[in-house]
């Protein structure tokens, strides 16, 4: 009997289908010599310590770190888990062969390796299903090619380096830092402190954004600008620091004529979009609707099931050779979709350009695209994603959109100016984006009129304020973007594509990592905006290895990983890696213990602190060194303790400017920000009594 094991039960019904498997039995679909039956996802998982040793239920720094030898297996804790594998482990036991049916990817290679393992039946004969759609056409072509399940074993090794990995840092960081730091809180509650490989760096990411655009400060700016036939021309030099300097220029072309000097028109081409990876289409669906990655996986991911689109947890942008007979086809089954749209392309000579077929660029999976099958009951999430998928593979075969960029050059009193203007010469794609570009060019272009070489006039010049703004709040778009790119923000498609490899997360990942911080309130959404909570802010500055929290270092991890994929690192080396930081981090973070002799530093000049009657200070305020620090505020109250860890430890940054007053903000392992204003008289006062 052969036994066919699929990720969920919907898939295994897909599947039983087209083998024509139609006798139901609990658990799985029987007929013609073969079973197929299902998963819920991860039925198996990593045991816990105090699974290994009771002694290790117990949180505590002398047992850290703990890595195991071997790692072992056991059932998820859900309901009807431990039933359904049962009935997996019983078939596999009688299997001649077992055939992999989970998805084609890292995570779906693990789901099955560890059921295989569980049930003892890792040296069956394994065979494997990999599958770019759900439609029947490509289940029965799929079942045609079944590879060797071994030819897989690198992207198991790959998957299981990355369970472990993450399952080693996270568990020993975190159990870490809760036994050190989790009775902070003014309530004497212990504070969990999660902690992870992929999600501090996130956290940290997010952090620092927030951090920085609090300590902004707006810089003045001048802009010296003229208007002439209603046309707003920009001086060439670079804005002024200081007004004088602008206002000299000013002065200087009052009253002169303003002279046309050159006029200069370039023909650009814009190029079609690429079609969409899974990154990709969560940041356009954040972008234009709002919508979470999460919301735009699970759409996604029902459409993949629904067979109207293919496989959506891909990396790449690009389609293999193989499909391309097959694209015409596809465009001709949407034209009940978009008749007018697709109408306009030639299908029998689509242009198969590098930036649409190149097999060098698809590995596991190819890009998004529709399979051609006509929508039917999809709710709203899943309306506007598949639109935005099947718009995107439309506009790559359109032509590029040609447009005449005009300079006008132009001069008063020997100073000179210029002006730019956008015309659309052929719309191409553009034309299916038409209100997004419309609203996008009023925004940021200006009509140009007719000029003339050497005609002059009057004109209107003018000095104008501004200020320099700091940079924005992560939005889920902008931080999928920085996380694809480890850390860098990239809008460049060629440079982020260079970046991919290293990557912090993968695209299947990526929407369950910013979940997750959500989930455990380190960061929160308002509106669009992802923002940093207290907790979160709170943790980061707990964290005193830069590389728990580094970007670069998680996204060489991941690239170590994508290598062990493709057989060009051994996994034991990457293993032995993660063992060894791990190992460094506890043994440094156990040396950090407080000193029960002194109170800690001051933060703003370094001195010693001491105790007062009533307050905390600086020893240095004979010097003039205004730092205090009262143990009770907004309601919380510090004890001895706690303000050594505040001050040992570091938490409190440097202080910053908020409005007229300078302020220090102090952070609360309870989740509060307390901010104090300096200097204080009565405060500082305090200190010098004792």
């Amino acid at each position: 009997m052969k036994v066919v094991i699929a990720e969920k039960p919907s898939v295994a019904r897909d599947i039983a289908e087209v083998l024509e498997i139609k006798s139901k039995k609990k658990g799985y679909l029987e007929g013609r010599g073969c079973a197929v039956t299902w998963a819920f996802g991860h039925l198996v998982t990593l045991q816990e310590p105090g699974e290994y040793d009771p002694a290790l239920k117990r949180w505590s720094l002398e047992t850290l770190p703990f890595v195991p030898e071997q790692f072992k297996l056991t059932l998820v804790k859900n309901r009807g888990v431990e039933e359904q594998f049962k009935v997996i482990e019983t078939l596999c036991l009688q299997a001649e062969e077992i055939i992999c049916a989970t998805d084609a990817g890292r995570e779906g290679e693990l789901i099955f390796r560890y059921i295989l393992a569980l049930c003892g039946c890792e040296d069956k004969p394994i065979r494997r299903l990999w599958l770019n759609s759900l439609t029947p056409e490509a289940i029965k072509e799929a079942f045609k090619d079944l590879k060797d399940g071994h030819d897989y074993d690198p992207l198991y090794a790959a998957a299981r380096c990355r369970s472990e990995s993450d399952w080693i840092v996270g568990l020993n960081a975190t159990r870490c830092y809760t036994v050190r730091h989790g009775r902070l809180g003014g309530t004497g509650d212990r504070v969990l402190w999660s902690i992870g490989r992929v999600q501090t760096p996130v956290l940290a990411m997010i952090v620092e954004r927030d951090d920085a655009i609090l300590q902004f400060r707006p810089q003045l700016f001048w802009e010296l600008t003229t208007r002439y036939c209603e046309v707003v021309f920009k001086f060439t030099g670079k804005r002024f620091a200081q007004p004088d300097k602008g206002q000299a220029l000013l002065d200087k072309i009052t009253g002169q004529p303003f002279v046309v000097t050159g006029i200069a028109a370039k023909e650009k081409k814009e190029q079609p979009p690429q079609l969409f990876d899974l990154t990709t289409l969560q940041r356009e669906i954040n972008k234009l609707h709002g919508l979470s990655a999460a919301d735009t996986l699970a759409a996604s991911q029902n459409l993949y099931e629904k067979k109207f689109v293919t496989y959506p947890r891909t990396d790449s942008r690009y389609l293999s050779k193989d499909l391309q007979p097959r694209i015409p086809q596809i465009l001709a089954q949407l034209k009940t979709i978009r008749p007018e749209e697709i109408a306009r392309l030639n299908l029998t000579k689509l242009p198969f350009s590098k930036r649409i077929i190149d097999d060098s660029k698809v590995s596991d999976h190819h890009a998004i695209i529709p399979t051609g099958v006509a929508p039917r009951g999809l709710n709203g999430h899943e309306q506007l994603v598949y639109e935005a998928i099947i718009t995107q593979f439309i506009a790559a075969f359109y032509p590029a959109c040609v447009k005449n960029i005009t300079t006008v050059d132009g001069v008063s009193n020997e100073v000179k100016f210029e002006a730019k203007g956008t015309q659309i010469v052929e719309p191409g794609w553009t034309a299916l984006f038409l209100n997004r570009k419309q609203s996008q060019e009023a925004a940021e272009e200006q009509p140009l009129p007719v000029f003339a070489k050497g005609e002059t006039g009057p004109h209107e010049p003018s000095l104008r304020e501004g200020k320099t703004i700091p940079p924005k709040h992560f939005s889920e778009n902008s931080l999928l973007g920085a996380m694809e790119a480890a850390g860098k923000l990239v809008e460049d498609d060629a440079l982020r594509e260079a970046l991919k490899e290293r990557g912090i997360g993968t695209p299947a990942t990526r929407a369950a990592i910013i979940e997750t911080l959500l989930s455990r309130n380190y960061i929160q959404r308002e509106k669009k905006q992802l923002r940093c909570t207290d907790m979160g802010r709170c943790l980061i500055a707990l964290i005193r290895d830069p590389l728990l929290k580094s970007p670069e270092m998680t996204g060489e991890w991941e690239e170590k990983l994508k290598k062990i994929e493709r057989s060009q690192l051994d996994p034991g080396e990457f293993m032995a890696g993660i063992s060894g930081y791990i190992r460094t981090l506890i043994k440094s973070s156990v040396a950090e213990r407080l000193d029960p002799g002194r109170w800690g530093s001051c933060p703003l000049c370094g001195r010693e602190v001491v105790k007062g009657k009533r307050a905390y200070g600086c020893s240095g305020w004979k010097e003039g060194c205004e730092f205090v620090l009262e143990p009770e505020c907004r309601g919380v109250t510090f004890a001895a303790k706690q303000v050594q860890v505040l001050l040992q430890q570091h938490i409190l940054p440097q202080p910053v400017q908020i409005g007229e007053e300078q302020r220090l903000l102090i952070l609360s392992t309870q989740g509060m920000v307390m901010d104090l204003a300096l200097p204080s008289a009565e405060r500082q006062q305090q200190v010098k009594k004792t």
